[in-house]
């Protein structure tokens, strides 16, 4: 199954050009090697909840993404609203997903209870909130990512119970 999906960066230096934004770099090697995914669309804007809402409704609903891989804007500086952006999109919360990255992570870096990302799932999207480092996202994507292809197959419609 090849997943259609989006990657969302929420950085206010990045979306000027003064950064480069390596987190998205991983998690299209991630997504392309062990997802078996395609990258269908790529955006990057500032750390503004409402230009991030604007970009998740128009992932999930114009281009029909299966999955939403947010990285940036999910810890706890005054500008990190991610969270508060895509829970005001998703219809449903997934907060199995979070919690595992938190619980993994946490064995090895016990700063990663200040990780405030969430997921959840927006007509047929699922939407993951990562962090805005490259090992961060590298660790919490690794966490997780056995368990995404079940899941983009239920939230696709697409799953069939084991009988």
């Amino acid at each position: 199954m090849l997943w259609k999906t989006a990657i969302l960066t929420a950085s206010d230096k990045g979306s000027r050009g003064e950064r480069e934004d390596t987190s998205a770099q991983v998690i299209r090697e991630l997504v392309e090697e062990e997802l078996s995914g395609e990258i269908i669309e790529y955006r990057i804007v500032p750390d503004e909840q409402d230009e991030i809402i604007a970009a998740l409704i128009e992932l999930t609903d114009y281009y029909q993404v299966d999955l939403v891989l947010t990285t940036g804007g999910t810890e706890l500086a005054v500008r990190d609203v991610t969270p508060e952006a895509t829970r005001r999109v998703i219809e449903r919360e997934v907060p199995g997903i979070a919690e595992a990255m938190r619980a993994t992570v946490m064995q090895k870096n016990r700063s990663a209870m200040l990780f405030r990302g969430v997921c959840g799932v927006r007509g047929r999207t699922l939407i993951v909130n990562l962090p805005g480092s490259p090992k961060g996202v590298h660790e919490n994507l690794a966490a997780v990512m056995d368990q995404l292809p079940e899941a983009l197959l239920m939230v696709t419609g697409q799953y069939r119970e084991q009988l």
